[in-house]
């Protein structure tokens, strides 16, 4: 087995190598402006991401956790609340419950997706229940329409964590529009990411959004006047200016992304490899590429011999973290069994077709007796 070629997990420079020119030019105008808090590359890039999501409001903020506190603040939720939440997500969408006092209640993924399962909701609604978070998992976002009627039958707020999800669609409405409210982050490695930490609420709640335009900035809508007691979490000039450069190139980064999984859901033919499954009412803009398997701990070293890079989203589930003992007698099985397989394969737009195949090739090598 030859150690090459490798394939890397996530390659940044790379990503940004065809529209450096930009990304400097840009930054150079920041600097020159003088004005690097609150002024027009935010203005700007909040119109636009707007436009794109297809709401009429959007808010940049630090970053995605920020962005799912702020809306539950900015909806009064906090101590005696419970929000339903994925069983399965990255921690983050738990962590901004706790946070505002209010808590967690997961809700189990469905068995042949990632996403939550609306059937489960009903019977985790209590009278404490104020919110539901869906989280569009890896790409994919989840069943808006059953999980809106559930909410809408029990008064409940629905909040989309669009983390991972920028310029998926749902029956043709993109993430962020689907919802009461929805957050996204711009972490680097997100399908639009910033060059360090963001993140941006989205709404077409005029309400909602003037509450966290007061809230992300010490809750004041005018200077050294505080109606709220807000946060410091404000999207900079110069990261709104590089997402300003980014935005432009999102639907073709994720076409080529799609590129890429089409080429994966093809060639790839391991019977102990499972492959993600997108409903046609869904377009994934496939952030991550997760497969499962039994044998995901051997088959990731495997790869990792043969110069494949991959990652596990998400090794320990929110309810089995340390900083949650109150769940330690909790079961979410769903959520553990795909905790114990899921693997992420190499996925990004920039990725040739010799990284493709080689990728392809390994895969279909792994034979779990012989490389266990």
């Amino acid at each position: 087995m030859t150690s090459s070629p490798t394939v890397k997990f996530l390659d940044l420079e790379r990503l940004h190598r065809d529209i450096s020119a930009e990304l400097e030019q840009a930054c150079s105008t920041v600097i020159r402006s003088g004005h690097y808090i609150m002024g027009p590359e935010l203005e700007a890039f909040e119109l636009e991401f707007a436009q794109y999501c297809g709401v009429d409001h959007c808010l940049g903020v630090a970053n995605g956790l920020d962005a799912l506190r702020l809306l539950l603040m900015a909806y009064g939720i906090g101590p005696g609340d419970e929000v339903l939440v994925p069983s399965n997500t990255f921690i983050a969408t738990w962590l901004a419950v706790s946070q505002c006092g209010a808590t967690p209640v997961g809700v189990e993924p469905s068995s042949g997706l990632f996403n939550m399962c609306p059937s489960e909701l009903a019977q985790k609604i209590t009278p404490r229940t104020r919110a539901i978070i869906p989280v569009h998992l890896y790409g994919q976002t989840a069943e808006m329409d059953a999980i809106v009627a559930v909410a809408n039958q029990h008064g409940l707020i629905v909040i989309e964590d669009a983390a991972q999800s920028q310029g998926a669609t749902y029956h043709g409405r993109r993430s962020g529009s689907l919802g009461h409210a929805a957050a996204t982050s711009f972490y680097p490695g997100k399908n639009l990411g910033a060059l360090g930490d963001a993140g941006a609420v989205l709404t077409s709640d005029a309400h909602i959004a003037a509450r966290v335009r007061m809230l992300r900035n010490y809750g004041s809508a005018v200077k050294y006047q505080h109606d709220w007691v807000g946060l410091n979490s404000r999207l900079d000039e110069i990261q709104a200016a590089m997402l300003r450069v980014k935005l432009r190139h999102l639907d073709t980064w994720n076409t080529a992304r799609q590129r890429v999984a089409d080429f994966y859901g093809t060639h790839i033919s391991n019977p102990c490899v499972a492959l993600p499954q997108t409903p046609a009412h869904m377009r994934s803009v496939w952030h991550l590429f997760v497969v499962r398997t039994p044998h995901r701990d051997a088959l990731s070293a495997f790869l990792a011999r043969g110069g494949v890079h991959c990652l596990i989203h998400y090794p320990i589930p929110p309810h089995r973290q340390k900083c949650y003992p109150e769940f330690a007698g909790v079961h979410f099985p769903t959520a553990e069994a795909m905790a114990a397989e899921v693997l992420s394969l190499p996925i990004s737009p920039v990725m040739s077709d010799a990284e493709m195949s080689h990728v392809v090739s390994m895969v279909n090598q792994f034979d779990p007796l012989e490389h266990a």
